[in-house]
Parts: C-alpha cells; structure tokens; sequence
C-alpha cells in the first residue's frame, strides 16, 4: 500500500495537501467498479476527492441525497457497507464528494465549475469535462470511472494517469506528453 501511495505523490501535478491514503482507496473503489460494473453492464462514475467545502458548493444535487443524512462514521470509504452502496449509487448520475478523511459526503451531484481553459483528449465525454474543470477550479482531485472500464484521475484540470483495471495497468502524463495527444490531430 506505500507503494501505491508514494506513486500517487509522483503523478499529482501540484503539491496538493490531499490525503494520499484517501485518494488510493478511492482508486481501489473506482478499479473495482470499472472491472465488476452492475448487474452484468458497465457503469461510469466521478469521484471527487478532498476541498470538500468548496466542491459541494460548486455542486448541487440531481435528486434527493441518498447520503446526506447519515452517520459520518458509516459513511467511511472503507466501510464495507459504504463500498457497496457507492456501487449501487454509482448506476445514477453526477459525482461523489469525498472528503479528505474518507467520508463519502454526498452522492448524485451535479458539477458546476466552468470549462474554459480545459482541453481533453478526443473521445473524453461530460463526465471528463467534469472532472477536469472541477479539479482546475478548486484544490481537488478528481478520479473518473468510465464506461469503457478505464479509470481516470484529473488534477489541475489535467488528465495525470489512466489505469486499464483488466490489466492493473497505470500509465502516467507528463505535461509535455499530454500537450502531444492534444494537438496530434490538430
């Protein structure tokens, strides 16, 4: 688990005072979605992680907040219980916002943070645009779960690493190398 964590300081772009044991269990959950999916389908999902205060207030919920209300103790990303309702919960839209001590704030939101400035890859959908512009405008990180089974963490409103769960592959971005893929086809 060291491991995992010291190469989570490698790839995050800035210095950020986000709790890298925190952002590794939040991978391990999103790996684990991207492989399992739900009921036999794929499923896609965006986790936000730490800055809670200000990301909550740059969110806004799509339904009724199945979590809102609930004991902080019971809502630990490493709870068991907590791990599987984020599975479930995952099959509807907008974010999780995960605090920097592991609580699983809130589920089903909406992102509001502006896009300028942010250029993704081709193929990159809203929940991308999301996860990058969230992670620009406030000191988060953001960890994507596609529905191609690829997981994705942004930070600075960059894409910083892109994990394929099937084969415990990690690959990393340099800036320079992710300025390339952008402006390849152009």
């Amino acid at each position: 688990m060291e491991e995992n964590i010291d190469l989570l300081d490698d790839i995050l772009i800035q210095e950020r005072s986000i709790n890298l044991q925190t952002l590794s269990d939040v991978i391990t959950l999103a790996v684990e979605i991207a492989r399992e999916g739900r009921e036999g389908r794929r499923i896609g999902t965006l986790f936000v992680i730490s800055d809670e205060e200000t990301v909550l207030a740059s969110s806004k919920p799509l339904i009724l907040d199945p979590l809102w209300y609930h004991p902080g103790d019971e809502k630990h990303i490493k709870n068991p219980n907590m791990r599987e309702t984020i599975k479930e919960l995952a099959q509807l839209d907008g974010a999780f916002v995960v605090a920097d001590d592991g609580t699983v704030l809130s589920a089903c939101r909406y992102i509001n943070a502006s896009a300028a400035g942010i250029s993704l890859p081709l193929g990159l959908g809203s929940r991308h645009m999301a996860a990058a512009s969230i992670s620009k405008s406030t000191n988060c990180i953001a960890v994507v779960v596609s529905e191609s089974s690829m997981v994705r963490v942004f930070d600075n409103g960059e894409l910083i690493s892109e994990i394929i769960p099937e084969i415990g592959l990690l690959k990393t971005y340099s800036r320079t190398h992710q300025r390339h893929l952008l402006h390849q086809d152009g």
